[in-house]
């Protein structure tokens, strides 16, 4: 027996819940892997040793030149226990989502092969080449653009969470869970 209204209602909401697109997103130094790779900025003969922490929250000055030679390698990475096990966890959960790695780095190859040698071939990395957290909320965008509604986005970065928890106001129609990672 057929009623009148539910019945296309119930389709309506299985075509929507079919156009879920899901994409989880990790920052990947200091929210995932601790390394001891490292951005050299010099300025007026005085240069100064960043960890990627650091240069995450770094304000650039005039004059200042940097070296990414160190930060171009994953050198002595460590996983993060606490977040690689929420990373594992849904590396390995069922069903349909796209997982991704957001780096401030400007090359990807190290960051991918770091995964590959963990056992995760199929992690896709996108290196912006920019410490502006407004570069990860244009991403995001990008991505919710290209029809992404389900999105978790992980950062050690306050700057670069509260970048793209705006986004939140723009598409409210998007389901988005943006935290920053803490750890004692």
């Amino acid at each position: 027996m057929s009623i009148p209204g539910r019945d296309q209602k119930v389709n309506e909401m299985t075509k929507t819940e079919l156009k879920v697109k899901k994409l989880r997103v990790f920052d990947f130094d200091d929210t995932l892997v601790k390394s001891n790779s490292k951005v050299y900025v010099t300025n007026n003969g005085k240069t100064k040793t960043l960890t990627p922490g650091e240069f995450a929250i770094y304000n650039s000055t005039a004059g200042d030149k940097f070296d990414f030679s160190d930060f171009d390698k994953v050198i002595e990475p460590k996983q993060i226990k606490a977040m690689f096990k929420v990373f594992k966890n849904i590396y390995r959960a069922s069903g349909s989502r796209r997982l991704t790695i957001l780096t401030a780095r400007a090359v990807y190859e190290p960051v991918r092969q770091f995964f590959k040698d963990s056992g995760y071939d199929d992690v896709f990395v996108v290196a912006l080449g920019d410490n502006d957290p407004q570069k990860k909320s244009d991403w995001i965008q990008s991505q919710i653009e290209k029809g992404y509604n389900d999105i978790l986005f992980l950062d050690d970065s306050l700057k670069n969470v509260e970048a793209v928890k705006k986004l939140i106001i723009k598409y409210p129609d998007i389901k988005m869970d943006v935290r920053v990672v803490k750890y004692d």
